[in-house]
C-alpha cells in the first residue's frame, strides 16, 4: 500500500566543487562522498554561472560513454557537440540534449568558438541516468529540443514549470524517457509554493540552482507521494530543479564513462573502446 501526503526530508547535501572535461569547474552534489547516487541518476553536475574572459572557456573534449544517459541542459551559453555516429549539432538557452549512450559512442561538448574567442556567460546542468541492464547496449540516440519545445506551466502566482521529462498535470514533458524518470525546472517567485506529485515508490530529489538552498541538494523519504516546494523569501525568485525517478535496483559495474551491469561487461567495454570499435568523431 502506497504513502500518501507530502513528503519528509531524508538528508541535504551540499555540492562540491571540482573539475571536469578539459579543465571546468563544476558544483557536484553527486556521486561524493556523502552520497554515491540516487538511483537510477548517477551523476548531478551543475556548472557556473561564470562569466569567462576569451580564452577560458572549457569544454569535454573527445570522450567515450557505454551503458547510461548524458542529459545536457543550459540555462546561459552554447555548447556544440558531436560524436562518433556522425550527430552534431548545439545546445543555447533553454535548450536540451539527451543523449542515449547505449552500446557506445565517443561524444565530445565544446563551447562555440564565439564563446572560447570573446569569452561570455556558461550555466548549465549535466545529469546521468542509467540505463536498465536490457538496454545497456541499444543503438545511441539523441533526443534535443530547443527551449521553445520544452512545455511549460505557468501559475496565476506567477509559478513557472518547465516540464523537460515526466508529467504535470496534463502537461507532458518534452523527452520520452526508457524508464519513468521526472526532470522539472521550477521558478518559485517570492512567497509562492508549488506541489509535485511523485509516487511513494520513486526516488526524488531537489537541488537548487538560486535563491534559499542554492547548491544544496535535497533527497526526500519515501513516506509521501507529493515533493512541496516552498520559497518563504518576501523579496527573491527561489530557482530547482526537481528529477525523481523509478529506481531500477540493479547491480551496478562503473569506470568513469562507463556504467554497465558486470564486471565482465565493464572489462569489455574497456576493451572495445581501447581496440577503437567506439569509432572516432570525423572531422
Amino acid at each position: 500500500m502506497s504513502e500518501t501526503g507530502t513528503r519528509t526530508v531524508e538528508a541535504v547535501i551540499p555540492a562540491i566543487r571540482q573539475l571536469e572535461g578539459g579543465g571546468f569547474e563544476v558544483r557536484r552534489p553527486f556521486p561524493t562522498a556523502a552520497l554515491e547516487q540516487v538511483d537510477p541518476f548517477l551523476l548531478l553536475d551543475h556548472m557556473g554561472p561564470v562569466d569567462l574572459a576569451p580564452g577560458e572557456a572549457k569544454g569535454a573534449p573527445d570522450h567515450p560513454h557505454r551503458g547510461f544517459e548524458t542529459v545536457t541542459y543550459m540555462l546561459e551559453g552554447t555548447m556544440e557537440h558531436e560524436d562518433s555516429a556522425g550527430h552534431a549539432g548545439r545546445i543555447g538557452p533553454g535548450d536540451v540534449q539527451w543523449m542515449t549512450a547505449g552500446s557506445g559512442v565517443i561524444h565530445s561538448e565544446e563551447p562555440v568558438e564565439s564563446l572560447r574567442r570573446d569569452g561570455g556567460r556558461i550555466h548549465g546542468f549535466q545529469l546521468w541516468v542509467n540505463l536498465p541492464a536490457k538496454d545497456k547496449m541499444v543503438a545511441p540516440r539523441y533526443q534535443e529540443f530547443t527551449a521553445a519545445q520544452i512545455p511549460k506551466v505557468e501559475r496565476d502566482d506567477g509559478v513557472v514549470v518547465r516540464v523537460i521529462a515526466g508529467r504535470v498535470g496534463s502537461v507532458k514533458g518534452a523527452v520520452k524517457t526508457r524508464t519513468p524518470v521526472t526532470y522539472l525546472h521550477v521558478s518559485l517567485p517570492a512567497d509562492t509554493r508549488f506541489e509535485v506529485p511523485v509516487p511513494a515508490s520513486q526516488n526524488a530529489i531537489v537541488y537548487g540552482i538560486s535563491g534559499a538552498g542554492e547548491g544544496e541538494l535535497t533527497v526526500y523519504a519515501h513516506d509521501g507521494d507529493v515533493v512541496e516546494l516552498v520559497n518563504d523569501d518576501e523579496r527573491t525568485t527561489r530557482e530547482l530543479l526537481l528529477l525523481a525517478g523509478e529506481p531500477l535496483r540493479e547491480p551496478i559495474a562503473r569506470y568513469g564513462p562507463f556504467v554497465m551491469s558486470t564486471k565482465a561487461e565493464l572489462a569489455q567495454a574497456v576493451d572495445d573502446f581501447e581496440a577503437g570499435r567506439f569509432g572516432a568523431i570525423a572531422r
